[in-house]
C-alpha cells in the first residue's frame, strides 16, 4: 500500500513509519524540512517538503496514494493557553486538515483511506459517564477544537474517501508524551496524582495506537469516529499508584488544583477533569489490544532504559 503521512516525524509518527515500512507498505512523508527525515537503509522513507499551507508540488504524491494519515498539529500542552496560542493550535489542526483535503480532491484518482488525528477532548469533561463514539460533543476549547477538526477531514467522504477520525487519549511511551513528565517527580519520591485524583485517565500504549492505525487501514468496513484508547480507563488517583508500583516507588504527593491552574491557567482544566472513553468500535471491530490494561502497558514501557531515539 502506497500511504502519505503528515505529520509522519513526531512522536506517534516516526514508530508508525517504521511500522508500516515493516508491514511492506511504501511511505511518503510530508514535512517542513525534508532534512529531518532520516534515510537509513531500514526506512526507506521518501520525504516531500510543504508548509503546511499552501498547494504546491507536494500535493502530486496524493495522486498515487492509497491512504492518507494526517497526524500533523501543534503539541497542545506545550505553553499556556492565551488567545494566540489557542488560535495557532487550531490553525495547526484545522487549515492543514482542509488543504490536505482539497488536495486530494484534485489529485486523487482512487478511492483512498484518510485517517485524521482527533482526540477525546471531543467529549468535554464529562464526570464519570462511560463514553463510546455515539457520545455527544461536549464543551469546551478542546471539544470546539475537535469538531472542527474532524468536520474538515470529513469533507474527503464528499469525493469517495473512507474517512476515520482517531479520538486518542494519554498516548504512553517513554520517548514523548505527557509519561516523561509524570516520572521525573516519581524518581525524586515526590510523585503522587493530579487533584481531585478522581477524574478519569483514558490512555492507551503507542504501539496499541500504532495498531489500531493498521487495523484501520486493513478494515474497510471502519469509518467516522475510533476511540483510540484502551479498554480500560482509570481514575488519576489510581493511574499514579499503578505507576508508583511499577516504578517501586510511592504515590503520595498530590498536586493540588489551585498550583496547576496557576501555573498553566485554562490548560490546567486538561489534567484536572477528564474522560471515561471506551474503544467500543475497535473492540466490536475484533481489534485486540496488545496493552490492555495499564500495568501491563506501564511495565512494557518502563522495563528498558529511558533513551530517546530520533527518526528526525
Amino acid at each position: 500500500m502506497k500511504i502519505v503521512i503528515a505529520g509522519g516525524t513526531g512522536f506517534i509518527g516516526r514508530a508508525l513509519c517504521a511500522s508500516l515500512i515493516q508491514r511492506g507498505h511504501q511511505i511518503t512523508v510530508l514535512t517542513r524540512q525534508t532534512g529531518q527525515v532520516q534515510h537509513r537503509p531500514e526506512l526507506p522513507i521518501q520525504a516531500v517538503e510543504w508548509n503546511m499551507r499552501d498547494s504546491g508540488p507536494w500535493e502530486q504524491v496524493l495522486g498515487a496514494a492509497d491512504a492518507v494519515i494526517n497526524l500533523a498539529g501543534a503539541s497542545i500542552a506545550d505553553a499556556r493557553w492565551t488567545h494566540a496560542r489557542k488560535q495557532f493550535i487550531t490553525d495547526s489542526r484545522v487549515l492543514t486538515t482542509r488543504l490536505l483535503v482539497r488536495a486530494l480532491s484534485r489529485w486523487s484518482s482512487n478511492p483512498v483511506t484518510f485517517i485524521n488525528a482527533s482526540g477525546i477532548g471531543y467529549y468535554g469533561a464529562s464526570g464519570d459517564r462511560v463514553l463510546n463514539e455515539g457520545a455527544a460533543r461536549g464543551e469546551g476549547f478542546l471539544a470546539d477544537l475537535c469538531l472542527a477538526w474532524e468536520s474538515e477531514a470529513l469533507r474527503a467522504a464528499e469525493f469517495g474517501a473512507r474517512v476515520i477520525t482517531l479520538r486518542t487519549g494519554m498516548v504512553l511511551e517513554q520517548d514523548g508524551g505527557a509519561l516523561p513528565k509524570m516520572l521525573l517527580p516519581f524518581r525524586f519520591f515526590a510523585g503522587g496524582p493530579i487533584m481531585p485524583g478522581s477524574q478519569w485517565v483514558s490512555w492507551i500504549h503507542r504501539d496499541d495506537h500504532i495498531g489500531l492505525i493498521q487495523w484501520a487501514l486493513s478494515t474497510p468496513t471502519v469509518s467516522g469516529p475510533v476511540n483510540a484508547v484502551a479498554p480500560e480507563p482509570v481514575r488519576m488517583k489510581t493511574f499514579c499508584e499503578v505507576l508508583g508500583r511499577v516504578l517501586h516507588r510511592p504515590s503520595w504527593l498530590p498536586v493540588p488544583t489551585f498550583a496547576l491552574n496557576l501555573l498553566l491557567g485554562e490548560l490546567g482544566t486538561l489534567m484536572t477533569t477528564g474522560q471515561r472513553v471506551m474503544p467500543t468500535k475497535a473492540m466490536t471491530g475484533g481489534y485486540m489490544f496488545h496493552y490492555p490494561t495499564l500495568e501491563s502497558a506501564l511495565r512494557a514501557v518502563l522495563r528498558r532504559p529511558i533513551a530517546v531515539e530520533h527518526m528526525t
